[in-house]
């Protein structure tokens, strides 16, 4: 069984001291969850990680194993004890706010550079404060009416919410609804902050090689982005307690920290809330992130602002 990975997300040497958090909110990890599901045949190759028939010596036919041992699916929340959320089934997505027609073509860097400038509009960091302790993640603004979805898990502990815009402006944050079977939250701030609501991707359309921006605040470093592309759809990981549930794959950088905030693509179109990431026992963020699907999470977060 792989054991418990200390300080996921910190640099190798001195511990990582975020210069944008306050020492209650420094990123302090999170813990492991269940082993990532791998399928031990298939059209990968054979289940001894070989090329074939010919090498069939012990050591060669152990040291994949010991590699899949040792991966395991965390959130990357940056607060202390933080939750996994699995992802609950859905019927019909819910029709995005102020989202925009979804494009065929592919995009490029100059593509990923104006969805960059767009999308750090409506995003922010979501900070929570409680009895000296604190967590820190990720949120994005869906409305006009100042509705910010981030993940359940960074504000599962409760106290005081603030979130902090492009501008460096902190705004309090009321807390809506939340949902730990999917791992999504809503907040709400007072509307005209200058925040920009992100347009949310049709169903359906994104596609695997699709290039992506994951944004937030890794390790506390507000108005991050990292870019990469979609690995897999429909990936079936367990997030948390429960049964595997689909999930985006992508292998643009995730850290704690990034836990609520958008995984978008070459239109500034929202495909996924960023939730989780794999690692190997004893490494941070080796290409492997998971994000909760748009439409799964428009349809929650709508039905907890209908009820909040």
């Amino acid at each position: 069984m792989p054991s418990t990975i200390p300080g996921l997300g910190e640099p190798r040497g001195p511990r990582f001291v975020s210069p944008t958090l306050a020492p209650d909110e420094q990123p302090t990890g999170a813990p492991p969850v269940p082993v990532l599901p791998v399928a031990p045949t298939g059209a990968d190759g054979p289940a001894d990680g070989s090329d074939g028939p010919a090498d069939r010596s012990a050591a060669p036919a152990r040291w994949p194993r010991l590699l899949l041992a040792g991966m395991t699916v965390v959130v990357v929340s940056a607060g202390a004890g933080g939750v996994a959320g699995h992802l609950a089934g859905g019927d019909e997505p819910a029709v995005a706010p102020g989202a925009a027609p979804a494009g065929a073509g592919g995009s490029t860097g100059a593509d990923l550079v104006a969805a960059a400038d767009r999308v750090l509009a409506g995003v922010v960091s979501v900070r929570v404060s409680t009895g000296g302790r604190g967590a820190s993640g990720s949120g994005f603004l869906i409305d006009d009416r100042g509705h910010v979805v981030t993940n359940n898990h960074v504000v599962a502990g409760g106290g005081t919410i603030q979130v902090v815009g492009r501008d460096g402006r902190r705004l309090t944050a009321r807390l809506v609804g939340r949902d730990p079977g999917t791992d999504i939250a809503v907040l709400r701030v007072d509307p005209g902050n200058g925040l920009r609501p992100l347009p949310l991707a049709s169903a359906g359309r994104t596609r695997v090689g699709e290039p992506v921006l994951a944004v937030g605040s890794p390790l506390g470093l507000s108005g991050t982005v990292t870019a990469g592309i979609v690995s897999a759809l429909d990936r079936p990981v367990r997030l948390g307690g429960g049964a595997r549930q689909p999930a985006v794959q992508t292998d643009a950088s995730i850290n704690p920290g990034n836990s609520g905030g958008p995984l978008v693509n070459g239109r500034g179109e929202v495909v996924g809330v960023n939730t989780a990431i794999a690692t190997l026992e004893g490494s941070g963020n080796i290409g492997i992130g998971f994000a909760i699907p748009v439409e799964r999470a428009a349809q929650v977060a709508q039905g907890l602002i209908a009820r909040g």
